[in-house]
């Protein structure tokens, strides 16, 4: 089941859509749905992986002086 949205694209955007559907034999609704499915999904992700960073920060599971050296060491970066 789906449902109708209605959005404001700018003219080059649309233009550029209408281009990418012609090319890909695709619906301009298909693409617009999924573009906005991986911007969603990366999103969620990121929001996702925030929340529990911040649980480990408190609850103080933090790397060491010594592993963040390490890990800079490894790309050779210079930890400080």
């Amino acid at each position: 089941m789906s449902t109708t949205m209605t959005i404001r694209l700018e003219p080059e955007l649309k233009q550029r859509l209408d281009q990418l559907a012609e090319a890909t034999h695709r619906s301009k609704s298909f693409l617009a749905t999924e573009a906005l499915r991986d911007f969603i999904e990366l999103n969620e992700w990121q929001i996702q992986e925030i929340k529990e960073a911040f649980k480990e920060a408190d609850n103080g599971e933090f790397a060491s002086d010594q592993d963040v050296k390490r890990t800079f060491a490894k790309w050779d970066v210079n930890a400080g």
